[in-house]
């Protein structure tokens, strides 16, 4: 009897473990609140209300770091990109108005629009598009990621866009788009090997991007001012393409996909012999270590949005669509 009585009684407690669970989870779907395996779930990335929710909360943490030029208000909203170009904008401003931004102007976007695609795995991410009362006639181009459940959603991109420029995004039949992965190998580039490929054309040409401000015409403007008299420039640019920086990319309706990328670059300065380097603005020397004298090198991160056809599509040329920059850091010597 002792023999049988220990397997019959673990018997009843796997089935008592088996039915709490399920009763368990039939509570939670009835609420509403299911949780998911994340990592192999094809999901919408978030609810369009959420998304909605997650806007509001990033321009309430926005405004209120940029009246106080505080990066610690709006630290956990971004990241990424924008992580990096907002924290040095707020340093260099703090330092030069330590009571705050004289000349702040709450940041107001209306009419947003939200491309939320389906997809397993983290990061989830979602593209909000909006009218803004800053940047003129220009829409905002912000992407929300969120790296797990119980995580805050954050801006890692945010460009401007001129109005209709984008191309359509792939949907389904429910409004979701769909995510391409960064190794997708029917794309002219690879999402994840844009920022390479765009790095090295900056510094080399070619034709993998197609003319335009952010590519044949910036090279044009960076080897004229890499031959001021007295003043000699150099540029090393370099991709950022892991953790938060990592590329993000929509299926277009032509089979393309619209992809985020990042991308760092280098711009030293030396002046010749006899001469010293131009006093840089109050901006750039806040964010300056070491004494200026006979050169500048100055860091920058860019966050840009490109269009990437189908692969044998065309000419095979990628196209910039927009880029923002901001400076980092700096170093004197």
């Amino acid at each position: 009897m002792s023999r049988d009585r220990g397997p019959r009684r673990l018997r009843r407690l796997d089935r008592r473990t088996l039915i709490a669970a399920s009763l368990t989870a039939l509570s939670m779907t009835a609420s509403g609140c299911v949780v998911v395996h994340g990592e192999r779930e094809v999901l919408p990335s978030s609810t369009r209300a959420e998304a909605a929710k997650a806007l509001e909360q990033f321009l309430v943490a926005y405004n209120k770091a940029d009246k106080a030029y505080d990066s610690s208000l709006d630290a956990d909203h971004v990241t990424g990109a924008l992580g990096d170009i907002d924290a040095a904008r707020l340093k260099a401003g703090h330092a030069n108005n330590p009571d705050g931004n004289p000349a702040h102007t709450p940041l107001k976007l209306t009419d947003a629009t939200y491309t939320i695609p389906k997809k397993a795995g983290w990061p989830r991410w979602f593209v909000a598009e909006a009218k803004g009362n800053k940047g003129g006639n220009l829409h905002w181009l912000l992407v929300f990621t969120r790296n797990g459940l119980g995580r805050p959603w954050q801006v890692a991109y945010l460009t401007l866009v001129t109005p209709g420029a984008l191309p359509k995004v792939e949907k389904d039949a429910d409004g979701w788009a769909e995510a391409v992965p960064a190794n997708s190998t029917e794309l002219a580039v690879a999402p994840g090997e844009l920022s390479k490929t765009y790095a090295t054309y900056l510094k080399s040409g070619g034709k993998s991007f197609a003319a335009g401000p952010y590519t044949d015409q910036w090279r044009a403007q960076r080897k004229k001012q890499s031959r001021r008299p007295g003043l000699a420039t150099q540029y090393i640019d370099e991709p950022l393409t892991s953790g938060d920086y990592a590329p993000l990319a929509l299926r277009t309706t032509d089979g393309g996909a619209l992809v985020f990328f990042t991308t760092r670059r280098y711009e030293k300065q030396t002046a010749a012999a006899g001469t010293s380097i131009p006093q840089p603005n109050a901006s750039v020397k806040a964010l300056t270590t070491g004494e200026i004298k006979q050169s500048l090198t100055m860091e920058f991160v860019s966050n840009g949005v490109a269009l990437d056809p189908k692969q044998g599509a065309g000419d095979g040329q990628v196209s910039m669509l927009s880029r923002l920059e901001g400076l980092t850091s700096a170093q004197g010597s």
